[in-house]
């Protein structure tokens, strides 16, 4: 394939350099003319290992060229990748200029392509929010092409690429996600793909646009908390490197995606409490955890989100049957159950509230679970269905499915709101 490269900074000189080692010929198109000027003699503008090699095996032989304009070679290109710059803007946001301009160039030089051509796929892999293929990227096109835009392929496909290991990652991502305008697939990125072994996923554009901000983010959270875990060791005489050789050898729940599924808030005897505890200790250390501090401010947000949620088409007086109440299924620990504040908000909101969860008996709860339960919700009894076929001849209005089994519930049609799965 014949590919364009829009911006040749860390992200498009990599691609570059790997789609030579493929077999493809590539243009890399830069502003910078000194940059230009070196690629076209075979050096690697930025330092990442391998890079020289690859781009100068890639002129040497004839397939790699480098300018500082889009010339009459768009005509006959199979893909154009844009890998320009999205800055902070002066509002924390993505600074779209660069992104705008590049598309604006690429749809006026596209439309020279002769109409017997294979669709210009064009590939953007800088990081934006998402919505901007939709809202921004596409009308540009649409201005240029009209009722010819099906000549156009717009892909959104962000990288996971690290400096300094940006050419083995290239080659071994951790996923392929392939954005495109149906969320079904691209002929010419499965092509572009097709010897590289990974997990893919091709979805819409704002499934894939949103990704990097989810991964990266996800990052910096780590960084955060594993730094305040470490003050709050060093304050405390404890080996952090300890204590983190300790932590990830736990691949089961602490390295792993069980607790990374939006859904619903946590509770249970363990995680609030300590929580409390280890922002506690490190309020009397000093040692200044603010991703600590917020995780609990954050559960509750996500409570107050939970409840909206489920009554946002439904009218107070309406029959509600919340579908478990222990704070997960097969138990019947209701200690710091987000489901019991489901329940309160439901009462105070005015809902006419019945729940059902067969693992709870209120004869048979003990001791904190006992004075839990009945210091936050002194109505359970009365709401606590025995059987769930009590229901049956005042069907509720919507059920609120904590348990994740709403579907087999003896009702002939149910509005369902599922908690532990967010769509």
């Amino acid at each position: 394939m014949k590919i364009a490269i829009f911006g040749v900074g860390y992200v498009g000189l990599t691609s570059a350099a790997c789609l030579l080692n493929d077999g493809h010929v590539v243009i890399g198109i830069d502003l910078n003319e000194r940059k230009v000027d070196m690629m076209n003699m075979g050096e690697s503008p930025i330092f990442e290992p391998g890079l020289d090699e690859l781009l100068k095996a890639g002129v040497d032989d004839g397939r790699f060229s480098a300018r500082s304009a889009i010339g009459e070679e768009m005509a006959d290109v199979d893909v154009a990748i844009v890998c320009v710059g999205t800055p902070s803007g002066a509002d924390g946001a993505h600074d779209m200029r660069y992104i705008a301009e590049v598309s604006h160039q690429v749809a006026t030089a596209a439309s020279d392509r002769a109409a017997d051509r294979n669709p210009l796929t064009v590939v953007y892999r800088s990081t934006m929010r998402p919505g901007s293929m939709e809202k921004l990227i596409a009308p540009i096109f649409q201005r240029y092409h009209g009722d010819a835009l099906e000549r156009i392929e717009l892909v959104y496909n962000p990288e996971f690429l690290r400096e300094s290991t940006a050419i083995a990652d290239y080659y071994a991502p951790p996923k392929i996600v392939i954005g495109t305008r149906n969320g079904k697939p691209s002929l010419m990125m499965e092509e572009l793909y097709a010897k590289i072994e990974a997990p893919r996923f091709t979805v819409g554009y704002r499934e894939a646009e949103i990704t990097k901000f989810v991964d990266n983010s996800f990052h910096a959270l780590k960084v955060a908390f594993a730094n305040e875990i470490g003050r709050i060791c060093i304050r405390e005489g404890v080996s952090a490197r300890t204590v983190h050789q300790i932590f990830v050898a736990d691949t089961k729940l602490n390295i792993s995606p069980y607790y990374l599924r939006p859904g619903g808030a946590f509770g249970g005897s363990c995680l609030p409490k300590d929580v409390r505890a280890l922002t506690f200790l490190s309020n009397e250390t000093g040692a200044e955890t603010f991703v600590i501090d917020s995780i609990l401010r954050s559960n509750e947000a996500h409570k107050r989100f939970i409840y909206e949620m489920a009554i946002k088409d439904v009218k107070p007086g309406a029959r509600v049957l919340l579908n478990g109440l222990a704070f997960k299924s097969n138990s019947d620990d209701l200690r710091e159950s987000p489901f019991v504040d489901l329940a309160r908000r439901l009462l105070s909101g005015g809902y006419d509230l019945r729940i059902w969860d067969p693992q709870v008996e209120p004869a048979s709860l003990l001791g904190h679970n006992l004075g839990y339960s009945f210091s936050h919700l002194p109505e359970l009894k009365a709401l606590l269905l025995r059987d769930i076929e009590d229901l049956e001849d005042e069907e509720p209005s919507v059920v609120i499915d904590a348990r994740g089994d709403a579907h087999l519930l003896p009702f002939a049609s149910l509005t369902i709101v599922p908690i532990n799965v967010l769509a």
